[in-house]
């Protein structure tokens, strides 16, 4: 499969680009790769289906902002366009974006009758880190639009035929024309008889009422991705909202919660944990397990006469990067505290008054210094 083009420079406009630039850059080329214009060539069409994809980002403001710091296949899952124009026909494209193109394509084309768009669905899912750290599959039972099971989408009942619109004349738009200071102005606009479909229903499905959908569930299972984060958009195409008379499905946006963690503290893709030593490891060094977000437990060796507040950092032992956000996991960063006891046997408070008396458990200039400008730094 061929790699994707960068969707600037598919439509050829600079990443400043204006809305009024980037439309007028889509409607040039998809004029010059149109169907119409380009029959049978089926690189012309891939090239129309390019830009129709480009131009579905860049004109959305919250797409394109995602696009820009995200760049392809993102947390929206399959892409920031919330859909991939490679694998839909041509009839879904036009449908979407055919009144850029005003009455027509240029070169004799008609434009064509439109497909009813579902709407989209939202949905809120809570994942723990460790479902974070995998990526997960989760099933929803959701109240939606389906086909009309009695029509199967049509609308129409069984036997009834459809007819042209007699307002459009078959093309889904009509023209008005009004007179302006400047001469006389041709606007367009769906056809509010036919709602853009370009034919009419004789006799109307009597279980839709010629919709050609009805309520009910459908349990969708949704993939998300190792490595999202809080307030990210996971967004599942064409299971929304059935769009009428057998129209476009919406899509569902996912918006992804995050459990708060006993174990780690999450920072980016780091993962933070807090270690805490005995005196005598600390002391004495040893080797210590420490728990991985796989669930498996990982040694690490304590030197000895280590620090409270010292930091050690396992590298790839961290959160995956989200696909398209960026390559490899983030670091395990384990923060080194030792624990004092509150309450001390006679035996014990016999030991550690002996050791008081030692110098070497006084702690050196160095270390004296190195605590004062930590706790300074503090407070600066």
């Amino acid at each position: 499969m061929a790699q994707k083009r960068d969707y600037y420079e598919v439509l050829g406009v600079a990443k400043g680009a204006t809305e009024d630039e980037i439309k007028k850059a889509y409607r040039t080329i998809a004029i010059k790769y149109h169907p119409d214009r380009n029959p049978g060539d089926k690189e012309a069409e891939e090239k129309f289906k390019e830009a129709a994809e480009a131009y579905d980002v860049l004109h959305d403001p919250k797409k394109r902002q995602q696009y820009d710091q995200f760049g392809f296949n993102g947390p929206m899952g399959g892409g920031f366009g919330g859909f991939n124009a490679t694998s839909m026909n041509m009839d879904d494209i036009f449908s979407m974006f055919g009144d850029i193109f005003g009455g027509g394509f240029g070169g004799g084309g008609q434009r064509r009758p439109q497909k009813h768009r579902g709407s989209d669905l939202r949905l809120k899912v809570r994942l723990s880190l460790n479902e974070i750290a995998t990526g997960v599959t989760k099933k929803f039972k959701v109240r939606k639009d389906i086909t009309c099971a009695h029509c199967h989408g049509s609308g129409a009942e069984a036997g009834s035929s459809d007819e042209i619109c007699q307002t459009c004349h078959g093309s889904g738009v009509i023209t008005h024309t009004t007179q302006s200071i400047f001469g006389m102005m041709q606007t367009q606009g769906v056809c509010p008889t036919c709602n853009g479909t370009g034919h009419v229903i004789k006799d109307k499905c009597k279980h839709c009422g010629g919709t050609g959908v009805e309520k009910g569930e459908e349990v969708v299972e949704i993939n998300i991705p190792a490595g999202v984060a809080e307030g990210m958009v996971v967004n599942v195409p064409g299971k929304g909202n059935t769009g009428h008379n057998n129209g476009i499905n919406g899509d569902i946006q996912v918006f992804i919660e995050e459990e708060e963690n006993d174990t780690f503290v999450r920072d980016e893709n780091d993962l933070i944990y807090n270690l805490l030593l005995d005196f005598p490891t600390a002391a004495l060094g040893g080797e210590v397990e420490i728990p991985t977000i796989e669930g498996t437990k990982l040694k690490i060796k304590i030197e000895n006469g280590i620090q409270p507040g010292k930091t050690m950092r396992l590298r790839g032992k961290g959160l995956p990067a989200v696909q398209g956000y960026g390559r490899g996991r983030g670091d395990l960063v384990v923060n080194v505290s030792v624990y004092v006891p509150k309450t001390l046997s006679r035996e014990e408070k016999e030991m550690v008054e002996k050791l008081q008396q030692s110098d070497n458990f006084k702690g050196d200039a160095d270390t004296k210094r190195s605590i004062f400008q930590k706790f300074k730094n503090y407070f600066n």
